[in-house]
This record gives structure tokens, sequence and C-alpha cells, in this order.
């Protein structure tokens, strides 16, 4: 998997967890009170599709936007650490995004979000460098979080697809016309029925998320389903593959995983299909775990 080259675009965040103790409520509102006795912070958003890429052995580049801050430094340094290689624009404007949560008796009780779109300079620079990236990748991942990181995306896939590039999407938003083109979107229950509307059959699932793929001129279609695990939708057959999870701990960043996995599987010019089912596995290994979490390549395939 080491020869497999990844570029992930989108919006990078940093994940921050504070760990502590709940033996009371407070007197001023009916709310639990947290002793925070640890912190950790993780990589978030796409910088978590490419640690969970890298984890995987993969050789992962990341482009993406944060602010001139502490975070933002954190967030380099920590991709430094797992090697991945740093393409991060730094907005003097905004600040980087953050995901902050409180976490009590094993239980997320509470989520802060600091978040601010990116300037419109610091964009253009951003599609500047993608273009010079991208010939240097074989497999290319959009993670759109909706935090305003891709705005150019339309203009990205099509000079990726130009180069015959692989091009794999995790969607956001009631307009996926800008995904058009790419090879594999990868949008949950939720997002899917943003755009096509809500569905009572498997029958009508099919035809609506089949009409969606001919309509962006896409390779494939994958719908993942948590307990009722992914459907990939091709022109030549509808596939269903079983959740995998033995015990759903935390869902948190599943479908970064999902998508890495595929980028990695996909890169090494594996069937679809099996791409599908190694990434279904990885999902359900995923979510066994707390907080934003990766696989190795041990977990998937054993010593």
């Amino acid at each position: 998997m080491s020869a497999v080259r990844i570029l992930v675009v989108g919006d990078v965040m940093l994940d921050r967890y504070w760990f502590g103790e709940v033996s009371r409520i407070s007197p001023e509102a009916p709310v639990p009170v947290v002793r925070v006795q640890k912190r950790e912070e993780r990589l978030g958003g796409a910088a978590n599709v490419a640690r969970n890429a890298a984890a995987l052995d993969a050789r992962v580049a990341l482009l993406g936007v944060v602010g001139c801050d502490e975070a933002g430094d954190t967030v380099d340094r920590m991709l430094r650490d797992m090697q991945i290689a740093s393409f991060l624009n730094r907005d003097q404007v905004v600040s980087t995004i953050i995901k902050l949560r409180v976490i009590g008796r094993q239980q997320q009780l509470l989520r802060v979000d600091f978040e601010e779109a990116p300037s419109e300079s610091v964009l253009r620079d951003k599609l500047t460098q993608f273009n010079t990236l991208m010939p240097d990748n074989d497999v290319i991942v959009f993670s759109d979080y909706a935090k305003g990181s891709l705005v150019n995306v339309q203009q990205m896939i099509a000079a990726a697809r130009s180069q015959g590039k692989r091009v794999l999407v995790d969607p956001k938003g009631e307009d996926f016309t800008r995904y058009a083109g790419a090879s594999l979107l990868t949008p949950n229950k939720s997002e899917l029925r943003l755009v096509v509307g809500s569905w009572k059959t498997e029958e009508e699932l099919a035809i609506k998320a089949q009409n969606l793929r001919r309509s962006l001129q896409l390779e494939a279609l994958l719908l993942t389903r948590s307990e009722e695990g992914m459907s990939l939708f091709t022109e030549q057959a509808v596939t269903h593959f079983q959740a995998q999870a033995r015990e759903v701990y935390d869902v948190s960043g599943a479908g970064d995983t999902v998508i890495a996995t595929m980028a990695v599987m996909l890169g090494q010019d594996r069937p679809l299909d099996e791409s599908v089912e190694i990434a279904n596995r990885a999902g359900g290994i995923v979510v066994g775990k707390l907080g934003t979490a990766t696989v190795t390549r041990e977990e998937l395939f054993g010593a």
C-alpha cells in the first residue's frame, strides 16, 4: 500500500476531547459538572481522512486551510508526525476550525464548534496549489464538511478527471451537481435524502440513487447506511453489504474511515466491490472505538 499516493482536499479541523469525572449536578442549571482529568487532540474533518489513509501505509498529502493560530500549528505538527505531507494554507483572517467534545463516564455530554469560512484570497491560492499537486497523486479525495473550503470543487474535479485520476467525494448539502463527473460519491442516508427525497422501499431507493448517479455521470454511488450496512450503485448492478460492527461505541469519523479505505484500495487497482467490502469492514472496526479513530492494516487483514 505504500506505493499508493493519495491527495486529500477539504475542510481541515482539530478535534479536541476533554475527559472527566461526573459526580454531581450544577447548582446553577440542571446540567452535569465535569471535572476535566485528561485532554486529547486528534485530526478532524479532511485531516482525519488523511490520517486514516496514512494508517493504512499510503503516501498521503493534505491540502486545506487553517488559521494562523495555535490550533493551526497543532494540526501541522500532527500531520508531520504522521508523515502526511502538509500543504496547509494559513488564513490571516479566520481561526482554525475546532470541535471540542466533553466526555464524561465514557459518553459525549457536549460538543462546542468554533468555525469560520476561509477568505477568498486563500481559496484562490488553494486552487492554484491543487493544480500543482494533483498530477503527482493516484487518487484524489474531497472531504466536504460544508465549512467553505471546497467552493472550487467543480474545477478541481474537472481538472483531476481530465488527467485520468480516480476522484472520490464525501458530499454535503442539498445540491450534488457540483460533484458531477467524480468517480464515486459516498453520502450517508440523511445526506442522500436531502438531495433525492425520502423512500419507502429498496426499489424506490434504487431508482432514485441510480437516477442521481446517471445525472451526475458518476462511476458509482456508495450509500453508507449505519446499522443497515452499505449499498453500492453502479451501471451494472446494485450490491448490498451487511454491517459488520460487533458493537457500536462511537460513529464519529466513520465516514472518513470508509472513504479513506476506499481510496487506498482503489489506488491499488482492486475491484470496486472488493474495495467496498474492505471499507465496510474498516467502518465496522472504527465505530467500536471512541472518537475520531483509525484502522490499521493489521486490523483489516491480520498480521
